[in-house]
């Protein structure tokens, strides 16, 4: 790397999102502590990994790279724990607007019939553009369909290729509709086929260092595509090659309705019975979870990725975030497809994560500040990582700035923190991964941006032609 320091000064507040760094507020709840909040700060990173982190007056005077952030309130870049970045290819299809999960799944799994290997990379390289456009500096994905010779491997190019540390899941279906599934059996696999599939996309691209920017974790879709033998063995493999586990779980009333037809269980006991408990398991959505299956999480050390926008957008529910927080779950957040978001702002999903808690429960039930903890550092904990999600010394340089001189922030300089959730959401004015500038002053660096939507309208509108959709 050439410029290899960098110094991050004079920001209006930077927040560090590290607990150790001040005691607990008076009157917070568990998650809500952001850590110190420093007028005037800035950081000093080398190599990617941040060295100091205070005023401007205990910082070097120079580095190979120097960004002044007056203006700008700086936190750490926000983790992304759940995402189908393909979906992205397919936003607003009208058949698919109105309709629940299972209905919403079965209108565009035809059109997805048609995804290739370009489709694939143009749909992940705009997704985590948009995202990173919105803080994010670290994104999941959870590809759970490779039909036409698509593979993990076209998602994990475009990642890389865009900058963003990335969390690539190898996701499976084998059970189709003729097997009693959900999904055509066109899109489903033979499970010995997807074991293989798994190890190889492991043994080739996952990293297991620290400050490592390509993980793999492996992610069979849900139990409604999947038997149980995979379930177990998928949880095998990724114990014996140590890499972590991920599904869709108690999404809506559907889900839990078919576990107790299919196996006899609630998601919780189902889950439990294969193995998928543990520190190095995270389950999207557990929007119906029960108290026992909240107690069992917590426990066991399973993480959550929430989603409210596409719970939303789906009518699955409102997930019971105060009472997991308050159990010491893990809880990260995610934006999910944006099929079932239309949209992927990270900014945006704190700000939904903190008003369906208090429309739920009363409007003290989830302050900004742990909405923020719970989009970075609690996304961390999620996906395994104990080397970003905060601005700290040994930490990756993965930052995001909000520039609050312009209209959307007007009249909220009393709390400038607070005020990236309540007054958003907005472009992120700088973020930066692994030291490396993803977007600048509003825009997107890594990419030509013209070219980049050029080629995503195109894959788009090919998809939807071969769906006989379009003409």
């Amino acid at each position: 790397m050439t410029n290899n320091t960098l110094l991050i000064r004079n920001a209006d507040l930077l927040c560090t999102m590290n607990p150790a760094d001040a005691g607990a507020l008076e009157g917070s709840r568990p998650g809500d502590n952001a850590g110190a909040e420093i007028r005037g700060g800035g950081l000093f990173a080398r190599d990617g990994v941040i060295e100091m982190v205070g005023p401007g007056d205990t910082l070097p005077d120079s580095a190979d790279t120097v960004i002044d952030m007056t203006g700008h309130v700086v936190i750490p870049g926000m983790v992304n724990t759940h995402h189908h970045l393909f979906q992205n290819l397919t936003r607003a299809v009208p058949a698919a607007q109105d309709a629940p999960l299972f209905g919403w799944l079965q209108t565009l799994y035809p059109i997805w019939s048609h995804i290739g290997p370009e489709h694939i990379y143009w749909s992940t390289a705009l997704g985590l553009a948009e995202l990173a456009l919105s803080g994010c500096t670290t994104s999941s994905d959870h590809l759970y369909l490779y039909p036409n010779g698509a593979r993990l491997d076209d998602s994990l190019a475009a990642a890389a290729d865009l900058g963003m540390r990335f969390h690539g899941t190898r996701g499976s279906m084998s059970i189709g509709e003729s097997g009693g599934g959900l999904p055509p059996d066109i899109l489903c696999w033979q499970e010995d086929a997807i074991l293989a599939d798994c190890q190889r996309v492991v043994e080739q691209f996952n990293d297991p260092a620290r400050h490592a920017m390509q993980r793999v974790g492996l992610a069979p879709c849900s139990p409604f595509s999947v038997s149980m033998d995979l379930m177990r063995e998928t949880a095998g493999m990724a114990r014996e090659l140590g890499v972590g586990l991920h599904t869709h779980l108690a999404e809506n009333v559907e889900d839990i309705e078919y576990s107790l037809a299919h196996f006899g269980m609630r998601p919780g006991e189902y889950i439990e019975a294969v193995g998928w408990t543990g520190s190095d398991v995270w389950h999207a959505h557990c929007v119906q979870l029960d108290d026992g299956e909240i107690e069992l999480f917590a426990r066991t050390g399973t993480g959550v990725a929430h989603c409210p926008c596409s719970n939303m957008r789906l009518a699955s529910g409102i997930a019971p975030v105060r009472q997991m927080l308050d159990s010491g779950m893990k809880i990260g957040l995610g934006v999910d497809g944006s099929a079932s978001n239309d949209s992927g702002h990270m900014l945006n999903e704190a700000r939904q994560a903190m008003l369906l808690q208090r429309v739920n429960q009363g409007g003290d039930a989830m302050t900004a500040r742990e909405s923020l903890a719970v989009a970075t550092r609690g996304g961390a904990d999620v996906l395994g990582r104990d080397d970003i999600g905060m601005l700290a010394p040994g930490y990756a340089a993965d930052i995001a700035a909000f520039d609050r001189r312009g209209i959307d922030f007007a009249g909220s300089d009393w709390d400038p923190l607070a005020s990236l959730v309540f007054c958003g959401p907005v472009k992120a004015g700088y973020t930066i991964i692994n030291v490396r500038i993803v977007v600048a002053e509003g825009q997107l660096a890594t990419m030509e941006m013209d070219r980049l939507l050029s080629r995503h309208a195109a894959m788009s509108h090919d998809l939807m032609r071969r769906s006989g959709l379009a003409g």
